[in-house]
């Protein structure tokens, strides 16, 4: 890695850890600069002011995103061909991957800034709601396959239950860190991933005379 793209780098990670411990606001230029031992026209070189911060760390969680879920869901495809199971494999592996972090899951930058929107430009706003519609639009195009495969047991929107996944993932990173357990974000995925399997397995078949089994 060049000199140029390792200081970049370092600024981003020091101005992660410390948006996702205070906000964005209440993060400054100085010190980052201080934290990376750089000049002030050092930071400016990489970013022309605290809106084009916002923007790297946005495209930045963006490729680690695509690479996180390509990894866990493509994975769930080398060990299956069905849709549902894909899917349903897809979500243990992330839980798993998540559960490997003692600490926990360190936050959602993505969410940091969204809770403080009217501090950036609107081409800040539009990266949000790109990453935020990037884990929708993936998770809604599985269920999408699933739902050809496996008609859902009630009528649902798909949308609906792409968002819905979104939102569990989200919410279990805030009450993992405000309960002080990171216990909690891998248990609301696999409560993400029970929901789908009840959502979309087929229903039993019985046997004439069989008396149906309570689920």
């Amino acid at each position: 890695m060049r000199k140029g793209t390792a200081t970049r780098q370092r600024i981003l990670d020091i101005a992660e850890t410390a948006v996702l411990a205070k906000g964005f606001g209440a993060t400054s230029i100085d010190e980052l600069i201080c934290e990376a031992g750089i000049t002030k026209s050092g930071f400016f070189y990489h970013f022309k002011d605290k809106n084009d911060l916002a923007l790297g760390l946005l495209e930045r969680h963006e490729q680690q995103s695509e690479i996180l879920l390509s990894g866990v869901f493509g994975r769930a495809r080398e060990l299956s061909d069905d849709p549902l199971q894909v899917f349903l494999l897809g979500l243990t592996l992330l839980a798993e991957r998540l559960t490997e972090m003692p600490a926990g899951h360190p936050g959602c930058i993505v969410a940091s800034l969204s809770y403080q929107d009217r501090l950036f430009d609107r081409n800040v706003r539009a990266a949000v709601n790109s990453n935020m519609a990037g884990w929708s639009s993936h998770f809604r195009a599985m269920l999408g396959e699933i739902a050809q495969a496996y008609p859902p047991r009630l009528p649902v929107n798909l949308d609906h239950v792409a968002r819905m996944v979104c939102c569990l993932i989200d919410g279990g990173i805030v009450m993992s860190k405000g309960l002080g357990m990171p216990d909690v974000l891998p248990e609301q995925l696999l409560m993400a991933r029970n929901h789908i399997r009840l959502l979309f397995q087929p229903w039993p078949t019985r046997r004439p005379g069989q008396r149906p089994v309570a689920e």
